[in-house]
């Protein structure tokens, strides 16, 4: 692991850059036929510019080059520089790479090794930085919540242990399970793919993770790259084999999962109960990462891999627990919070903190209008409504051309244009 990376005083680590051919944990053969698809994907091919796209230092990149220059797959074109030539492909190194595209599509930064992965995720997890309550304070300073959730949530952001949230809709676990996330501090490095048996997994991804500044860093490894600690978000549209690696037939590599994706951050199931999949097969799919850490994921050969299983997971559900999970499952996650709707105290919190957000004048009359409008329809009360109906009025403001205001006649117009109207009500 020593070999890895470093720690520094702020207990970020660093992976270290590899020096040779036999640092970077990946067999030569493999990184040469790499860079032989770097070369067929770039027309202006040099030393330089292969080095970037493999992520790998200029010496290493050509001693791959300067290979594929001898076994007359691609030939010289000039020399700008010591250790920067121009390459471009020869018939050889076409009919080469015409084959290793049939069996692996991936063009782009080197991968690290499985073992590299598994080492630094978890040397990541071990050095994390400790979730104060302050920090859990900040991040949820923006909802209104009861004493006991604000205790448990904190707990859960200390402690890493799974979450089971489950209440009626509308009164804010997604919110809450974003700002758990906010309040575990710290960034962490990511390799941009993984190689498994000259396989590729693909693991950055631009739609989950955030690449934050490296320029305090003079060097290292350039396959990692540092990012904010994850949010994974997956709903309905989660099923058993998205919790797998898919391996496209396009490009012939691999795509890693979701909860792979999470790796030091955190995985959020919402909607749990909603997806197009039995409940029960979902969560016996997870019974061995919660208990063990570690999870088993299959590639199209048959052939089964062991990686990490380290973000924050956190169920949400809306729907009744009878019937959709049971004892054993539940006795697993580390925490369960009920999610009830707000007492009129916090309702009424909230109606004001919105109002004073969008520079409003409060008036303690038109929450008493609210209440009476909620008796008479006899509804519930939910989290998200004393800001929706605001968010309506300013819209019917801007709509008419007039300053925003808070006023009876326009709150009972975003109430209809809200809720709509009760059949009663209809003439």
């Amino acid at each position: 692991m020593d070999d890895l990376c470093d720690k520094v005083p702020n207990k970020n680590l660093i992976p270290i850059t590899p020096r040779t051919v036999e640092d970077t944990q990946l067999d030569f053969n493999f990184l040469v036929d790499l860079a032989l698809k770097t070369v067929y994907a770039d027309m202006n091919c040099s030393t330089t510019r292969a080095a970037e796209s493999l992520c790998l230092s200029v010496p290493i990149a050509e001693s791959l080059l300067q290979h594929l220059y001898k076994e007359k797959l691609i030939e010289i074109r000039g020399q700008d520089s010591y250790l920067n030539h121009r390459y471009a492909m020869l018939e050889r190194g076409w009919q080469r790479v015409n084959r290793l595209l049939d069996i692996n599509g991936y063009i782009g930064p080197a991968p690290v090794s499985l073992q590299s992965y598994t080492e630094m995720v978890l040397h990541q997890s071990q050095s994390r930085e400790p979730v104060s309550p302050e920090f859990v304070k900040n991040a949820l300073s923006d909802l209104v919540l009861p004493d006991i959730t604000l205790q448990t949530v904190g707990l859960v952001a200390k402690s890493r242990r799974s979450l089971f949230m489950f209440g009626e809709p509308g009164n804010g676990k997604t919110s809450i399970a974003v700002a758990l996330h906010s309040a575990q501090p710290g960034e962490i490095w990511i390799p941009y793919a993984i190689e498994v048996d000259n396989q590729i997994i693909k693991m950055f991804d631009q739609h989950n993770h955030i690449p934050v500044e490296t320029n305090d860093y003079k060097e290292y490894d350039k396959r990692w790259i540092k990012i904010k600690r994850p949010l994974v978000i997956v709903g309905g549209e989660m099923t058993i084999e998205t919790m797998d690696l898919v391996h496209s037939r396009t490009v012939r590599y691999y795509e890693a999962p979701f909860q792979m994706k999470a790796n030091g951050g955190t995985l959020v199931i919402d909607n749990f109960g909603r997806q197009r999949v039995n409940p029960m097969d979902l969560l016996n799919r997870w019974i061995v990462p919660l208990e063990r850490g570690v999870d088993y994921l299959t590639l199209h050969t048959g052939e089964k891999i062991q990686v990490p299983f380290e973000p924050l997971l956190i169920f949400a559900t809306n729907l009744d627990l009878k019937g959709l999970v049971d004892e054993a499952f539940l006795r697993r996650m580390g925490y369960r919070l009920y999610i009830a709707p707000p007492t009129r105290e916090h309702y009424g919190s909230i109606f004001q903190r919105t109002v004073k957000d969008h520079g409003l004048d409060y008036n303690p009359e038109l929450l008493e209008f609210i209440f009476q409008r909620y008796d008479e329809e006899k509804r519930p009360l939910r989290c998200c409504e004393p800001r929706d109906p605001i968010h309506h009025l300013l819209n019917i403001c801007r709509y008419v051309g007039q300053p925003p205001e808070l006023s009876k006649d326009l709150l009972e117009i975003a109430w209809i244009n809200y809720f709509g109207r009760d059949k009663a009500q209809h003439p």
